[in-house]
């Protein structure tokens, strides 16, 4: 049991002796509290936007935002990934557009997705899945091109068809690759939902950032990156688990 919590401990030591330090600096007078508050007087703030409801709000708000794009980029990156991956047609028409949308910034698009799709959540949500699409596209053709060769050979001699060559060939060959590519891709999709928050929202972190940006409030500012930095954590440990979970039967296979 110790041995377990150990492990489960160890990989938070940095942060943890990271904040020791802040609050260290902070609680000796060395820190100035309006340009970078110590942890202590971040945590009485972001009990205020708790308890006001600003912070719960704009959290789900973001989190929404985040898991609708990101279900989208998935599904559409997976997709094109295996398309691209199986077929050299789908490959040329598919991989010169994808490189593209990769090199472009999510500044210079998301002007462009403003006048396209207005004001409201449509822009934000296009914004995530592209940048969701991209790492999981890559990934999943990465994946698909490593595939045993011999293994396709078998799906052909079985004649199993397109389908069931993905299904049973394609996807478990190229889960390691495709799980990679989420990890990516949900990290991803937090800095894509910054971008179009602090550029225009009126709701969710991004919009509490921007505004406390305004009045100068650095504490609040300082908690929304937390909470987004917070997020990210979270959001990785879950692909993780996913990962672990869904390889575990192919630990030990050579």
């Amino acid at each position: 049991m110790t041995r377990r919590l150990w492990a489960g401990l160890r990989p938070w030591l940095s942060i943890i002796a990271l904040v020791a330090v802040w609050q260290a600096l902070a609680s000796a007078g060395l820190l100035d509290p309006r340009t970078l508050p110590g942890p202590a007087s971040l945590v009485a703030t972001a009990g205020e936007m708790i308890a006001d409801g600003s912070l719960p709000i704009a959290l789900l708000v973001s989190l929404a935002r985040v898991l609708v794009g990101t279900a989208i980029g998935v599904v559409v990156g997976l997709a094109l990934g295996l398309a691209a991956g199986f077929s050299a047609i789908a490959r040329d028409v598919v991989d010169r557009p994808m490189q593209a949308i990769r090199t472009i910034p999510f500044t210079a698009l998301t002007p462009l997705l403003i006048l396209w799709f207005g004001l409201g959540e449509t822009p934000k949500i296009v914004l995530v899945a592209l940048a969701v699409v991209v790492p999981m596209y890559l990934n999943t053709v990465g994946g698909v091109r490593g595939v045993d060769r011999k293994a396709l050979l078998v799906a052909r001699a079985y004649r199993l068809g397109r389908w069931r060559t993905v299904r049973d060939v394609l996807l478990p060959g190229s889960a390691p690759s495709i799980l990679v590519g989420l990890r990516f891709a949900t990290g991803v999709a937090w800095v894509a939902v910054i971008v179009a928050e602090t550029v225009n929202a009126a709701s969710g972190v991004g919009y509490l950032l921007t505004h406390a940006r305004t009045f100068g409030r650095t504490d609040i500012v300082m908690v929304c990156i937390v909470v987004y930095a917070v997020l990210g954590l979270l959001t990785d440990l879950a692909v993780r688990a996913l990962e672990s979970r869904v390889l575990r039967p192919y630990k030990g296979v050579s």
